[in-house]
């Protein structure tokens, strides 16, 4: 069995969408992933390529960065996307009904530093690194406490 933190190259953008799209098909509802990094380390690219593979019909899957969220219907049920950058107060969260949808939908959320006490615990940590030489390569690093995630990941790697 895998342990956490395992580390991953993605030497372009085609790697980090056949990871997202091989993740996405072992997701189910109640899922979270939690998407770390600087602007521009591949947050984005990973949550729009795991949606778009999930869809019955593939659409457009803009970034949440101004709507904070995104509510997909797929193969999965709901997913949420949440970018929670510009949140300004933790109480937002349960506005936006995301404490709901953690429960109920999979979720996947960039900046959940901005979660505080409310990020939950059972999530899989996915921390994006562009400081790599090639303008496309990235690092990632998988970080988990819950029991669920070495197994659903062993297929993976």
């Amino acid at each position: 069995m895998i342990a956490a933190p395992v580390s991953i190259p993605l030497d372009s953008p085609e790697m980090t969408t056949d990871l997202a799209a091989k993740l996405g098909a072992r997701l189910t509802p109640g899922d979270c992933l939690l998407l770390v990094g600087e602007i521009g380390s591949g947050k984005t690219h990973f949550a729009r390529s795991l949606i778009q593979t999930v869809m019955d019909h593939p659409e457009d899957v803009p970034s949440p960065t101004f709507t904070l969220v995104q509510i997909y219907d797929t193969q999965l049920g709901e997913i949420w996307h949440s970018d929670l950058y510009r949140l300004s107060d933790i109480s937002e969260i349960e506005e936006l009904g995301l404490s709901e949808a953690l429960e109920n939908a999979v979720c996947l959320i960039e900046w959940p530093d901005r979660m505080g006490p409310l990020t939950p615990a059972n999530a899989l940590t996915l921390a994006f690194a562009a400081d790599l030489p090639g303008d496309d390569q990235r690092s990632l690093t998988l970080s988990w406490t819950d029991s669920k995630w070495p197994s659903l990941l062993e297929t993976l790697l």
